[in-house]
């Protein structure tokens, strides 16, 4: 199967808890993501950290209320198995949205 490019969001209305823009304790699969985009918009002005595998690849991005962020000013590389969270300072209205490259791997036989 070749690469695919790819869009995934999330709404989250309440939780001013870590999200996974790919779902709920989902780490991502095998395969090697690139993150392109990272739009976030908050009906609130919190900050943003996003992590990779634990490890903060953006601290504490401020956000202006009802206005629509990118987060990302160059690719963000994320490997198969680890987990990309996003985390907001308060419990305001927060979607996420993701543009991605799924780079798959090769399976030989």
């Amino acid at each position: 199967m070749a690469n695919q490019y790819k869009f995934v969001g999330t709404d989250n209305s309440t939780s001013g808890s870590a999200i996974n823009p790919f779902g709920t304790g989902n780490t991502l699969v095998s395969e090697t993501y690139v993150i392109k985009s990272i739009l976030v918009t908050s009906a609130g002005t919190p900050t943003v950290t996003v992590t990779n595998n634990s490890i903060t690849a953006i601290k504490s991005a401020a956000l202006t209320a009802n206005v629509t962020t990118e987060l990302l000013t160059q690719p963000l590389v994320v490997e198969g198995g680890n987990t990309l969270t996003v985390l907001s300072s308060n419990t305001d209205s927060f979607d996420v949205a993701v543009s991605y490259l799924n780079i798959k791997k090769e399976i030989t036989t």
